[in-house]
């Protein structure tokens, strides 16, 4: 769309960039759009020019994939259910290291070699994130009649965010990248879900937008059908597709974690291909979109 009409581009770009200038973005990079090199450099040239804009971006990274087979390497036991991690001392050792040393340097690096000033950061930086170790619960996995009771480990689930230090950062020009661990004041560490974290970020500071950049082009109706895309969704439709199945498996957290962000002043948020060329910048900066945008209850029917 953009190499055929670049006019176009900075047509659109001027007025969204006008519109979104100094407000916050968050946005989440799902490990499966950051294992390959290219697709991940493009991705960040996309935020690289969202930033040009002024518009003051957080980073959320995830890293399942890597985690996975780091995992595999050591012959560390994988546990999923409901698109959520059961995570051993074992699995939280090495996801720790798996995300600071492995998957957020490359983040950090494609970010700086683009002129992008960016932080490394944890939950536990500054206790930015505060979380306590999640109880055994009761859920219903995908496929299930009923639901059971699942101890996750070391997940935590979160108690507050303190965005001081992130605000701190934005104030610089600098982008703070977040890795999906956090801790109690105990010196607890937990693995807690990147996506969980992206909104309570997003609740925190409130921020114009909260995205999820994804292998698949949005939220789909059949999931073996790109062509079934849902451009935009009601938030009170959200249940409803949950309960025919449309919602499943890892799209669940996401969904819980877009409706918790919508519910509490964040403006709209965004499911969007974090491997299509272009996808965000034409999500951001065109009447069309390019994945799937929900808005907060009181803003149905309003243009992104």
């Amino acid at each position: 769309m953009f190499e055929k009409n670049p006019y176009q581009l900075l047509k659109f770009s001027a007025a969204y960039g006008r519109q979104f200038r100094h407000k916050i973005f968050v946005i989440k990079l799902s490990g499966d759009t950051l294992t390959d090199p290219k697709t991940r450099r493009a991705l960040c040239e996309q935020i690289a020019l969202l930033w040009s804009f002024s518009i003051r971006i957080i980073l959320v990274h995830g890293g399942g994939i890597e985690l996975d087979q780091e995992c595999q390497r050591l012959n560390i036991p994988i546990h999923k259910i409901a698109g959520r991690r059961i995570t051993s001392a074992e699995v939280l050792q090495t996801a720790f290291k798996v995300f600071t040393e492995q998957v957020q340097p490359l983040v950090l690096g494609d970010l700086k070699s683009l002129g992008v000033t960016a932080v490394g950061l944890t939950g536990l930086d500054a206790q930015m994130i505060e979380a306590h170790q999640r109880p055994p619960i009761s859920i219903k996995a995908d496929g299930d009649a009923g639901e059971k009771v699942v101890d996750f480990g070391w997940v935590g689930d979160i108690v507050r965010v303190n965005p001081e230090i992130l605000f701190d950062l934005l104030d610089q020009d600098k982008i703070p990248v977040i890795a999906p661990i956090t801790g109690n004041r105990h010196g607890d560490m937990f693995n807690t879900n990147a996506d969980t974290i992206a909104s309570e970020i997003a609740c925190a500071v409130q921020a114009e937008k909260l995205f999820f950049l994804l292998s698949v082009p949005g939220l789909l109706r059949d999931v073996h059908s790109r062509s079934s895309l849902i451009s935009q969704i009601a938030f009170h439709e959200l249940d409803t597709l949950e309960a025919e199945g449309v919602i499943s498996g890892g799209m669940r957290p996401k969904i819980q974690a877009i409706k918790r962000a919508l519910g509490s002043g964040v403006k709209a948020a965004h499911l969007v291909s974090g491997i299509l060329p272009d996808a965000l910048l034409i999500e951001v900066f065109t009447n069309e979109g390019s994945g799937t945008m929900m808005l907060a209850p009181a803003k149905q029917g309003v243009s992104s």
